[in-house]
């Protein structure tokens, strides 16, 4: 099956996640750093998988709902079971027909602090699997702040947005 650059970097920024997952003992994944919100690495982890999940979800039923997301305390409590949904996450991003992802789909993300009420946007599969990428690599230079403070070492541009990466290349090549 032809993949786009999108299936291709929903499958890269998961095997990122995966290869640090697999870097890691059990206590650094659920370790809290009162510094970071008295979270853990294990609890930032999960929340981008989430965004995926709900992507995947909203694919199948044409509704994207960031807001429902599952929350499942084994990802963020069990490395072992994250790297499999690791790995169930990319298998099914991987396999997004490149012709589905031009098409539209609604997606809903509350966006008012005041409010109940989340809008019902309309997106594109594409750009929906985009978003998720972006919020996973965002999350990810978090997670490097995270390992950082536990001493921990995260791999070669590992939460750095593919443009820095670039940017940071050219600037090199270019001194």
């Amino acid at each position: 099956m032809k993949r786009s650059p999108l299936n291709s970097a929903a499958a890269e920024v998961l095997a990122q996640g995966e290869t640090l997952l697999r870097s890691f003992n059990d206590n650094d994944y659920t370790r809290k750093l009162p510094t970071a919100f008295h979270s853990a690495v294990g609890q930032h982890y999960r929340h981008c998988l989430d965004h995926f999940e709900c992507f995947l979800r909203g694919f199948n039923t044409d509704a994207v709902d960031y807001d429902n997301r599952d929350r499942d305390p084994r990802i963020e409590n069990d490395r072992a079971f994250a790297i499999s949904e690791t790995r169930r996450l990319q298998k099914a991003c991987e396999s997004i027909p490149v012709r589905l992802l031009d098409c539209p789909i609604k997606v809903r993300s509350k966006a008012n602090y005041e409010l109940d009420v989340a809008p019902l946007i309309t997106s594109t599969v594409g750009r929906e699997l985009m978003y998720a990428v972006a919020h996973a690599i965002h999350h990810y230079a978090l997670i490097a702040v995270m390992c950082g403070m536990l001493g921990l070492r995260v791999p070669e541009g590992f939460g750095i947005a593919p443009s820095t990466l670039k940017y940071r290349s050219d600037q090199q090549k270019a001194a």
